[in-house]
């Protein structure tokens, strides 16, 4: 089933501000807290900064009337510069490839395109976007149709 969540960029706190949610909400962060360690090689990348393996690659926490908050570390070694107001996305997680491509289209168009839509290697098909009024959302569909 189609669902949204948010996601939250932070520097390099994840873990302690996702510690502090589950302080407050209660519950147990789905699949535990993914390490960028955990993150495969890239061919033509640059090796991983050793200081940067043990950030938060992804983390999830249910929160109130299923919706699910989700993060991850966003360090400035690895190109980013963290500001309140660029640190949310709206994710979209469509039933399938062609919903998410429309989807994707559509909120794009007039925008810009951070990450095309592409096989990840977690196994969904993921991209990312801002829309022309500059509102960030992602883009996970583990559908193969």
């Amino acid at each position: 089933m189609a669902k949204v969540s948010t996601y939250l960029n932070f520097p390099r706190n994840t873990e302690e501000a996702f510690n502090f949610y589950k302080s407050v909400f209660g519950g147990e962060f789905v699949g535990g807290i993914h390490r960028f360690s955990e993150v495969p090689s890239q061919v033509g990348q640059p090796s991983m900064k050793e200081e940067d393996k043990n950030l938060v690659m992804h983390v999830a926490l249910p929160i109130l009337g299923g919706h699910m908050l989700m993060g991850t570390d966003a360090p400035e070694s690895m190109g980013f510069t963290v500001k309140y107001g660029n640190n949310i996305y709206i994710n979209l997680e469509p039933d399938t490839r062609t919903e998410t491509e429309r989807l994707f289209n559509a909120l794009s168009e007039g925008g810009k395109v951070e990450m095309k839509l592409q096989e990840m290697f977690w196994g969904d098909y993921f991209g990312s976007c801002s829309d022309k009024f500059g509102v960030q959302w992602m883009f996970n569909c583990s559908s193969k149709n």
